[in-house]
């Protein structure tokens, strides 16, 4: 069974899913979540970066839904999804763990099929190749 905490913070991100409005995502993240993306070798750090990836992520694909919820644990949850990116159908996972206070600390995506992930993968680079490039020293 999920906390309470978590589980409050989930309903909020459902909502926003739901909305395709994700503007206060950040608020749900602890200071230092991190962000697992399927197509980068590292994950990204900070509540500002896990917040900027998702909310692209949400304007990305096309008929997204959540179809099943899988708890781990008081602080631990997988999302099964499917979508489309740029005319490619694609199924995945959002792993999420959240801290005692209910806050997302690590933001961990899965996507198959390989077509799928390539769509996802150059889409996601053109949209948030900006902003890494405004982050690099």
């Amino acid at each position: 069974m999920l906390d309470a905490k978590a589980q409050k913070t989930l309903d909020a991100w459902h909502r926003m899913v739901a909305a395709r409005d994700l503007s206060a995502v950040e608020s749900l993240c602890a200071p230092g979540a991190v962000f697992r993306s399927p197509v980068a070798h590292a994950p990204y750090e900070g509540a500002a970066m896990v917040a900027a990836f998702l909310q692209q992520a949400v304007l990305t694909f096309e008929n997204f839904r959540y179809y099943r919820t899988f708890v781990g644990g008081p602080g631990d949850v997988v999302l099964e999804f499917s979508a489309s990116v740029a005319g490619k159908d694609l199924r995945g996972i959002d792993m999420i763990t959240f801290d005692g206070e209910g806050r997302i600390v690590v933001f961990e995506v899965m996507v198959r099929p390989a077509s799928g992930l390539q769509a996802l993968g150059a889409e996601m680079a053109r949209r948030i190749a900006p902003l890494l490039a405004a982050k690099s020293p």
